[in-house]
Parts: C-alpha cells; sequence; structure tokens
C-alpha cells in the first residue's frame, strides 16, 4: 500500500474530495507526461521479498513485531500478517556485477535478521506459502498491528457486505469462508521493480505481461495450501480471491477485480492510472493538504499521494508506480508475479531472466503484442499458475508447446541478448540463465520439490499429513540455507 494510513472513519464527504483529488491528480500527471518531467538518466532497479516467519516446529510464529525490534534494520518492514515480514533492497543498476551485488546484499541481509531473529524464537523462510499454515492462523488477531491493515480489512468487508468465498481447485480441492483479508497474508512475493522511460513504458509494460505466464511456471513455488495440493502457484487464485470487494451479483455483471491482470495492451503508462481511477473506488479516501496544479506551477515535483495511494489499493499482477526520488519524478514497472524464494540465488536468477527477457521484447523491431492476443497473455498465466513447470502455453508463430521448451528454444536466447543490452558481466549473465535452463531440464521447481517431497514422505515414511507438512517445511529450510539452487535440491 505504500503509505501508512492511521485509524479513521470516512464519510460521504471524504470520499467526494477525494475522488475530486485523485482526478485532479490525474490531470498534472498528463501534464507530467506531455513535459517529459520524469528521471530517465541512470535507469534502476530493485528488489522486495515477503518472508514467513515459523517458530522450532515449522508453524507460523506470529512475532512480526519482537523480529522487527529484534533485527532493527530500516530495511525490513512489517506485513499483513504477524508472520510476515518484508525486505526492500536498495535499488541498484543492472550492469556490469548488479546481480551479484544484489545476491551479496540480500544473502547478508537475511543472515543477519535470521540470526537475530532466532534470539526471539523465529526463522525466516522465502516460500510462496508457507505450507503448514491453519485456519486458525489466519484471523483477525494476526493482522500486523500497524492500523492500515485493519482500516483496509474494514473497508475490503464494507464494500463486500458479506464473508468471503475462497474456492480453489486443484490437485485437490479447497471450500473455505473467511470473515477478514487474513488470507491474504499467506500469499508471500517477490517483486522486480525496473524504471524506465514515460515513452518506454507500454512497451515494457507490455512485455512483463506477455512473459508474466513463462515466469510464474519457472518460479512456482506455492502448491500447498490449508493441508491440500492445490494450483502449483496457489497465490494466485488464492490472492485474487482473498482481495475481492466484489460480491457474486456485482461479479456477475462484468466489474472488475482489483486483484488483476489487466485487459488490453496499452500505448502508455496514462492507461493504467485513467483505468485506475476509472474502474476502481476508493477503498482510503485519504487526502493530503498538498495541490499538484501548484506545486506543478510553481516548478516543483508533486507528490501525487492520492493518485499514489488509490494505485497501492488495485493489485495488478505488473503495476506502474509513480514515485518521487530526491526530488526527481520516475516511473517503474512493478512485477508482482513471483512468489517468494526458494533460494536467494534463484530468486536473482529469476530477476535476471525477467530483466533480460522484457529488455529484449520491448526493443523488439515488431512488438510481440502486434502478434498476441491480450487473452492469450492472459490465459498462458491461468495455465503457468495451475500447472507450473509443466504448463503448456501459446505463443505466436509456436503454436502451443511445452513451457520448458519455449524457454529453451526461443526466450532463454532473447534473455541472455537483453542482458548484453543491460551490460551486464558475460560470466554473471551465464551462471544466472544457467539455472534457469537447468531448471527447464530438470523439471524441478520449487513447487515440484514441495509436492515430490511431501509424496514421499506419506508414502516411504508413512507420515499423515500434518506431520509431513512440518517435514516439508523442515527440509525446506535447511536446503533454503544453503543456496543451492533448487533444480539441484535432493528429496529426503
Amino acid at each position: 500500500m505504500g503509505e501508512d494510513v492511521g485509524v479513521r472513519n470516512f464519510s460521504r464527504e471524504d470520499r467526494a474530495r477525494y475522488r475530486e483529488k485523485v482526478r485532479r491528480c490525474l490531470d498534472v500527471f498528463a501534464e507530467m507526461l506531455r513535459e517529459s518531467r520524469f528521471d530517465v538518466d541512470r535507469p534502476m532497479t530493485g528488489l522486495e521479498i515477503e518472508l514467513n516467519l515459523v517458530d522450532d516446529d515449522s508453524m507460523p510464529a506470529m512475532r512480526n513485531a519482537d523480529v522487527l525490534a529484534a533485527v532493527a534494520d530500516p530495511s525490513f518492514q512489517t506485513e499483513l500478517g504477524q508472520f510476515n515480514v518484508e525486505i526492500n533492497v536498495e535499488p541498484r543498476r543492472l550492469g556490469g556485477t548488479g546481480t551479484a551485488e544484489f545476491e551479496r546484499h540480500v544473502r547478508a541481509s537475511l543472515n543477519a535478521a535470521e540470526e537475530k531473529a532466532r534470539a526471539v524464537g523465529a526463522h525466516m523462510v522465502m516460500i510462496g506459502i508457507l505450507p503448514t499454515l491453519r485456519p486458525e492462523h489466519l484471523t483477525a488477531e494476526t493482522l500486523s498491528a500497524n492500523p492500515r491493515y485493519r482500516l483496509l480489512n474494514e473497508q475490503i468487508f464494507a464494500a463486500r457486505g458479506e464473508d468471503l468465498r475462497i474456492s480453489i481447485n486443484g490437485v485437490e480441492r479447497l471450500a473455505v469462508t473467511a470473515d477478514t483479508i487474513t488470507p491474504e497474508a499467506a500469499c508471500t512475493s517477490t517483486q522486480f521493480h525496473l524504471q524506465v522511460s514515460p515513452a518506454q513504458f507500454a512497451d515494457y509494460w507490455n512485455a512483463a505481461q506477455a512473459v508474466a505466464g513463462v515466469q510464474v511456471a519457472l518460479g512456482a513455488n506455492a502448491p500447498l495450501f490449508f493441508g491440500r495440493e492445490l494450483w502449483r502457484e496457489t497465490r494466485i487464485p488464492l490472492f485474487q480471491q482473498a482481495t475481492d470487494t466484489r460480491p457474486e451479483e456485482i461479479k456477475a455483471q462484468g466489474v472488475r477485480p482489483r486483484v488483476w491482470f489487466g485487459e488490453r495492451w496499452i500505448t502508455t503508462v496514462f492507461d493504467l492510472f485513467e483505468e485506475n481511477v476509472r474502474y476502481f473506488p476508493a477503498l482510503l479516501p485519504v487526502c493530503e493538504p498538498e495541490d499538484p496544479a501548484e506545486t506543478l506551477a510553481a516548478g516543483g515535483v508533486p507528490k501525487l499521494s492520492e493518485l499514489r495511494l488509490h494505485n497501492g489499493t488495485i493489485y495488478r499482477w505488473n503495476r506502474p508506480v509513480y514515485d518521487v526520488l530526491r526530488g526527481r519524478p520516475h516511473l517503474r514497472v512493478e512485477n508482482r508475479v513471483l512468489p517468494a524464494g526458494p533460494t536467494v540465488l534463484d530468486t536473482v536468477a529469476n530477476g535476471a531472466f525477467y530483466f533480460g527477457l522484457v529488455r529484449a521484447l520491448a526493443e523488439a523491431d515488431r512488438p510481440l503484442w502486434s502478434q498476441m492476443s491480450f487473452s492469450a497473455a492472459e490465459e498462458n498465466f491461468t495455465n503457468c499458475a495451475r500447472h507450473g513447470i509443466d504448463a503448456q502455453v501459446y505463443w505466436p508463430g509456436l503454436g502451443y508447446l511445452p513451457v520448458t521448451e519455449l524457454v529453451l528454444r526461443r526466450l532463454l536466447p532473447l534473455a541472455y541478448h537483453g542482458l548484453d543490452r543491460w551490460g551486464l558481466d558475460p560470466d554473471e549473465r551465464d551462471r544466472l540463465l544457467g539455472i534457469i535452463e537447468q531448471r527447464c531440464l530438470t523439471g524441478r521447481n520449487g513447487a515440484s520439490w514441495q509436492v515430490a517431497t511431501l509424496h514421499r514422505l506419506e508414502s516411504a515414511d508413512h507420515l499423515d499429513r500434518p506431520e509431513a507438512l512440518r517435514e516439508v517445511v523442515r527440509h525446506y529450510v535447511d536446503l533454503m540455507h544453503s543456496n543451492r539452487p533448487v533444480h539441484e535440491w535432493p528429496l529426503p
């Protein structure tokens, strides 16, 4: 959500004032785009990783306040559930050994934080959904203390007017109801940020949308939830349902969901912010005193606080971001499709594949999205979330084929080219994309390892499902700390 929001009640006047203010922000944003008032000189990349906390028995540990106090590092922040924290990694350039620097920094930060977390009885786990989560772990009492989360919870349920129904049909079936948004806290993600110019934004966003399914297939790491084997990346349907403000009747009328793939290729970044304002009512109508038009007319850089807050309550899988850093505005594509983990090395390899591939596609002579319908990209996304690394996908000129074959034949060469364009050191490029290649050749990612391990423990060791899930987490944590890429992980 970006900004802290205090506890409060919202009146009709608050909502009317906010609607007017957010539209004024949109007009100012359009003027800034026309005048090209954006930082484009040194494009940066960024990384955020959401983490789970577990106790010594591999069960969720509701200790994020204690952990954050012990870690005492501003890079670590609270998240929705008391068993969640997030690390925000300082942005850097990709050129040279930028990816290796990301890896060193994240490993050092997580290792130091893990040591301090142990002192308060918790351990950090990078995983898409913690397999040992149970319904009793996701209640109003498990929301983090930050008042913005309780306010968001209240506003979503006020909009819905009824409890959430979560229904996921995968290998096994799950149907539960929830009276809070805490099931969203089960979904822990990795987010890649890529700064781009206004002129390039549409090409990069379209490219990110086109490859979102492939990313999910290769990086799937969330096959288990509430003791059931569901989709290979269960985060996708769970997150969509856990933050849905629409009751069933509104869904039937075609109202867009707040967790949204989108519905069309874009021609400018303005398209996305304008859609946000046009389609989605405010959840948190908080107005700031700044008049953005006056700030811009005076030669300043407006914060566009209302537009940014509204944008932060619409959960696009590739989200546009407007931000101001050191007095200069910039734009980013925030790629939100991937789960956390399994290792820091796997995470950085996923990032290298993404950054390289989207650059190659964005700069191609003939845009991919001129050859591929948007609905085909969305179908790929859903199929890859459901089936993971075993998914079949559609690709222009190739038809339907296994996603691993597409990556090996077509996309890895493009990613190599894109990383060269970023100026990444060739040894780094080869090291990281080699991990993606081996993942395709072995058919092993985090989701397939979790499922195979669960089945092995249940069949060979005759463990019941709850005990097997605890053992899955225990083995997972040991291997995560080894930083061996997941395609090399053995089964117990």
